[in-house]
């Protein structure tokens, strides 16, 4: 009866320690990928570029911290969000990376997918600057720093299937866009980045 006793009493404790260990785990926080333009972490994941590495199971994880550009991914670093597990995004291969076709100065509906929303700072958009260097790892100084688009959430929570309109610069030739969703509450923002042609 002792051993019986004794048995049942470890078994609480067990059950216990499982509850505090589940429930002191964060919540997991907003995920997500662009598809209009499709983003490289999304053509991985789609099986449209090979030799990608662990972006292929996750094009939603390029997570790094947010405050881009004064802050966040290092130069170099900035389509795998800092992550060396997704080292091959910052990789130009030579300009292999497939295109979506724009149209310069025109209206485009930009799209993403998210595979869990969470309380929204803003979308910001940028696009690499008129001679840019297409074959070195995206920088900074390669891109015009004030964002050709903003959409303000002010913590608003987003769909899992959201799209912002507005008018591309005017470009030629083949450039890069990068998507930052910042996280309104948390310290981290989302990097997406996608190969564009007009």
């Amino acid at each position: 009866m002792l051993r019986a006793r004794k048995l049942s009493l470890a078994g609480v404790a067990v059950g216990a320690l499982a509850l505090t260990v589940s429930t002191s785990v964060p919540l997991a926080y907003g995920h997500g990928y662009t598809t209009a333009p499709t983003s490289r972490a999304k053509h991985c994941a789609n099986g449209t570029v090979q030799n990608c590495g662990q972006i292929q199971w996750e094009p939603q994880s390029t997570e790094g911290p947010k405050g881009f550009p004064g802050s966040g991914p290092a130069d170099g670093k900035l389509c795998s969000a800092g992550l060396s597990q997704f080292a091959q995004l910052d990789d130009q291969r030579g300009g292999a990376w497939p295109t979506t076709q724009l149209t310069s100065g025109a209206t485009y509906t930009f799209r993403w997918r998210l595979t869990a929303p969470h309380s929204t700072t803003d979308f910001k958009y940028y696009i690499t600057k008129a001679g840019w260097n297409q074959s070195a790892p995206l920088t900074r100084s390669a891109l015009e720093l004030a964002p050709f688009l903003t959409v303000p959430m002010n913590g608003g929570r987003p769909a899992n299937d959201i799209a912002h309109t507005g008018r591309v610069p005017n470009r030629t030739g083949r450039h890069m866009i990068l998507a930052v969703w910042t996280i309104n509450d948390t310290a981290n923002a989302f990097y997406q980045c996608s190969d564009v042609r007009f």
